[in-house]
């Protein structure tokens, strides 16, 4: 029997890790830029501060390395709010239960009017996004208004609350395709201390829910550290990167997506625990794509439009554009029920016109329903 990546994570030192990564040299970092195949080690180097005057040339190999895979082509998605009622209380979120903010949940007709609204922008690609609710917002809402979903869109992804593998299952036989769940942290003692009430305090149910993912034969799933959350947004960086290989090595028939979402503002938000600047960002988005040259790696709006115009073109093959982070919002914009602000306030065709200008494909549909299935 295989251990299960709960056992993995339990055997790493998290001050272990952060001494280590902190202790790389820049011999360190020119072994691992020479090497063809990353090893976590060698991953533990490129993201270390030792690796700072290394950025310029790991952005030239990740840049070849992203054109060699993918081409000129970056993917475009959007995400689509259904409901901002929430039964979790976290520090960092919008939608906590404890915050005052208007709850609003989508009905049929409101949905069917966020379906058209969005595919007259252009997209095919669509995010769901809830909070986690699981009587008002859990299987039978889904049930109920997946396959309506699915009618106007070839690709469906998900970011709601974890499901069991039977949950992901059956929503795979109604249309999804992919599914983003983020460990916000695995840090367990900083997870413990920021999620105060809910179901979302069960840091292992959350941690396992990409191995239910694979089970169920979802064809993506999507990891992240939130950062900005714990003490070392490295050494939660690298927790990533051991989770990805873990999934790639058990679960191979699914594809996977990284991404890099920093702490935005929000009501009742919290000050980042560690702070990453642009230059970090831009250096661990390389290291991502240096150890895993195929993996989808994803840049939201969370980021300025300055920043994603310059970092797309290196490493970056799948980007959301003309972002509403609240319910309804494409048909009819309320900003006072939004998740978090958006940095990157423009137009999808605006988004679409700079990657146009920097030489790229932006893609607007994933694959033919049909091709999938």
């Amino acid at each position: 029997m295989s251990m299960s990546f709960r056992q993995r994570l339990q055997q790493l030192n998290w001050d272990d890790l952060t001494l280590r990564i902190n202790s790389k040299t820049a011999q360190d970092v020119e072994n691992a830029l020479t090497n063809d195949s990353l090893t976590l080690d060698d991953f533990m180097a490129l993201l270390s501060p030792a690796a700072r005057p290394f950025v310029e040339p790991m952005a030239q190999k990740a840049q070849r390395l992203t054109r060699q895979r993918f081409g000129h082509a970056v993917g475009f998605y959007v995400p689509l709010y259904l409901s901002n009622l929430c039964a979790n209380d976290c520090t960092y979120c919008g939608f906590s239960m404890s915050n005052r903010i208007k709850r609003k949940t989508l009905d049929a007709s409101e949905i069917i009017n966020e379906c058209q609204t969005i595919r007259k922008i252009g997209f095919d690609s669509l995010l769901l996004v809830t909070g986690e609710h699981q009587t008002k917002v859990g299987m039978a809402y889904f049930r109920r208004h997946l396959p309506i979903i699915r009618q106007y869109f070839s690709s469906l992804m998900m970011e709601v609350q974890p499901l069991s593998t039977n949950e992901y299952a059956e929503l795979k036989s109604l249309g999804l395709d992919g599914v983003m769940v983020y460990q916000e942290t695995y840090h367990e003692p900083t997870y413990q201390l920021h999620h105060l009430k809910g179901k979302k305090q069960d840091f292992y149910w959350r941690l396992e829910t990409p191995e239910r993912l694979g089970k169920a034969g979802i064809d993506k799933i999507g990891l992240g550290a939130l950062i900005g959350l714990s003490n070392s947004w490295r050494t939660d960086c690298y927790m990533v990167a051991e989770h990805l290989l873990y999934l790639q090595q058990h679960y191979w028939q699914s594809r996977y997506s990284i991404s890099f979402p920093r702490l935005r503002p929000c009501a009742g938000g919290i000050e980042p625990a560690s702070l990453m600047n642009d230059a970090e960002l831009v250096q661990l988005i390389c290291a991502f794509r240096l150890l895993a040259p195929n993996v989808e790696l994803s840049l939201s709006t969370r980021e300025s439009p300055y920043f994603r115009d310059h970092v797309v073109p290196l490493a970056i093959n799948n980007v959301s554009a003309g972002s509403k982070t609240q319910p309804g919002g494409y048909a009819d914009s309320k900003a006072e029920l939004e998740q978090f602000a958006p940095n990157d306030n423009r137009s999808a065709a605006q988004v679409a016109d700079a990657l146009v200008q920097a030489g790229l494909q932006p893609v607007w549909k994933d694959w033919d329903g049909y091709l999938g299935r």
